[in-house]
């Protein structure tokens, strides 16, 4: 592989590629080898903007963490509106796409890239699960304010049921994601005793 091959934002282009590896080849895949040739640089190129291949992954998870935030903020600007089950719904389909649920199992299973998630940001260990975690939260509390959900509704477990079963029924990725009417069936299940129907 050539080294003078200029890339104009490294850091953003390896991880478009190991993006692309981790999503091709799984977590076992995805080495800096892998990611190097995927991006078409020198292996060097990643040591350069990165002092190890753990700080890379690290720096990966947390660049993908953030861009959660998105769907995280459009779920609480949903709050109010529509019906709390398809707002879980759609927030659930979002925050457990493809790549957030590729990357759990990286961190799952490097322990020197867990510990570096927990310094680098809070709830760090499993940083995609936190981020799920925290949005629903934070919606469902919103819903029991405008008493869409009752007042007695028990937030933390009920966060607990949605993001685990989520995250089950998203991780196996074979033979695709689950439908929609199966993340629905989920949502109305965990949220049947609590969701205040429209009079």
């Amino acid at each position: 592989m050539p080294t003078g091959v200029h890339l104009r934002d490294a850091r953003q282009q390896l991880f478009d590629a190991a993006e692309r590896v981790l999503l091709r080849d799984g977590p076992n895949g995805l080495t800096s080898r892998a990611v190097t040739d995927e991006a078409g640089c020198a292996k060097g190129v990643l040591h350069r903007h990165f002092a190890d291949f753990d700080a890379f992954l690290a720096d990966l998870v947390v660049d993908r963490a953030a861009q959660l935030e998105t769907q995280a903020s459009a779920l609480r600007e949903s709050a109010g509106t529509g019906t709390v089950t398809d707002n879980l719904t759609g927030a659930l389909t979002a925050l457990f796409g493809p790549i957030p649920v590729a990357i759990i199992p990286l961190i799952t299973f490097r322990d020197e890239l867990r510990a570096r998630l927990r310094q680098a940001m809070p709830g760090g260990g499993i940083a995609i699960l936190a981020q799920a975690t925290t949005a629903i939260s934070a919606y469902l509390r919103e819903e029991r304010e405008l008493g869409r959900i009752t007042a007695g509704a028990d937030i933390d477990s009920l966060t607990l049921s949605l993001v685990g079963g989520g995250h089950l029924l998203f991780a196996d990725r074979d033979p695709g994601p689950p439908t929609t009417a199966a993340v629905n069936k989920l949502v109305t299940a965990v949220v049947a005793g609590v969701e205040r129907q429209p009079a």
